[in-house]
């Protein structure tokens, strides 16, 4: 008898069964989910990183707004300074112009002081310089550039004094009282004194000489005054006008009054405060120096001796000699140059 044939087919032989099966669609879909989930990094990664361009492309952005809103406002403010120079001032000043000029006095008014304070330091130092406006002035006519230094600085100094002369008869109107009425009276003051500085800058340009020290020009004026019937009552006058001064100038410094003066917006937050402690040491080294002046006339005026009287090169050069003399003209100097600086930064910040 023959055999029985299989009739299960080749292929159904190799079909897996059962366990073997399910292993086998396990295996599957573990590998489909693995690529799946690389998958998902790849895409979370590429949306990451499509985030941070869009946000680095938005930052850029708001760069280059900001940028352009700044280009703008600098071209505005060029334009307006520019097209304005034939109109009104901020306050004070008869024109824009003027202001102008003004601002820049401040400047030349401010390197004054600056290189009283460097001559001071030297005589403490080393001895020997004129620590007065003279003396500075004198400094800077050794070159071309300091000629042209010079001039401008004359030009800036005499516009300066125009504006604080209007200041006197009408300006600070943003305050009131007995507050503007020393305001004014402080303007007056530093109109004669900026108008004397720029007198010695001509000097110098058409005759090449200051015409001598402070002191001296003090010393002929005081022997003048002495020679007028009761002159030494008007030389003690003189003497007592300038220590007054000269306490109103510490008072300043010490209770920052000048602040009052300045528009704080227009500095950087960083600088506020370094401007207002420059602006106290200068006003209070200013306020010993000419007490100094002051009290010089006083001893002229008693013992009736113009050469006891000086201006701010014997003031300097009394301090020297006192006890810790050197020290103390050391300490004068540095807050001179200090009102040198706070004067670049009030030529700024300044409300005119």
């Amino acid at each position: 008898m023959a055999p029985a044939v299989s009739t299960t087919s080749h292929k159904d032989a190799q079909e897996p069964t059962g366990d073997a099966a399910a292993a086998d669609t396990s295996r599957e879909d573990a590998a489909s989910s693995r690529a799946e989930r690389r998958a998902e990094r790849r895409s979370s990664r590429a949306e990451d990183r499509a985030d941070e361009a869009g946000r680095l492309a938005e930052r850029a952005g708001d760069a280059g707004e900001q940028l352009e809103g700044r280009a703008e406002q600098a071209a505005q403010k060029a334009y307006s300074e520019l097209a304005g120079l034939g109109a009104g001032g901020e306050g004070e000043a008869p024109v824009r112009a003027v202001e102008l000029l003004g601002r820049v006095g401040l400047v030349g008014y401010g390197l004054v002081h600056v290189l009283i304070g460097a001559i001071a330091v030297h005589v403490a130092w080393r001895g020997g310089g004129q620590p007065d406006q003279q003396g500075a002035l004198t400094g800077l006519t050794g070159s071309g550039l300091g000629i042209a230094v010079l001039a401008v600085m004359v030009v800036g100094l005499v516009a300066f004094a125009v504006w604080q002369g209007l200041a006197a008869a009408a300006g600070f109107r943003w305050t009131s009282g007995m507050t503007r009425v020393r305001k004014r009276v402080g303007a007056g003051a530093k109109t004669v004194a900026v108008l004397a500085v720029a007198v010695v800058g001509v000097r110098l340009l058409v005759t090449g000489s200051s015409g001598g020290s402070s002191s001296q020009g003090s010393e002929g004026v005081t022997a003048g005054l002495l020679a007028l019937p009761a002159g030494w009552v008007v030389v003690g006058l003189v003497g007592v006008v300038v220590v007054v001064i000269a306490v109103i100038m510490g008072y300043t410094g010490i209770a920052r009054t000048f602040s009052d003066d300045l528009d704080y917006d227009r500095l950087p937050d960083r600088l506020r405060r370094p401007v207002e402690v420059l602006g106290v040491a200068g006003h209070v080294a200013r306020a010993v120096a000419f007490a100094i002046v002051g009290v010089l006339f006083v001893v002229a005026a008693l013992q009736a001796d113009p050469a006891r009287a000086g201006g701010l090169d014997q003031a300097l050069t009394t301090l020297a000699a006192q006890p810790y003399g050197p020290l103390l003209l050391l300490a004068v100097g540095a807050g001179f140059a200090a009102f040198g600086v706070y004067s670049f930064a009030e030529s700024w910040a300044r409300r005119i």
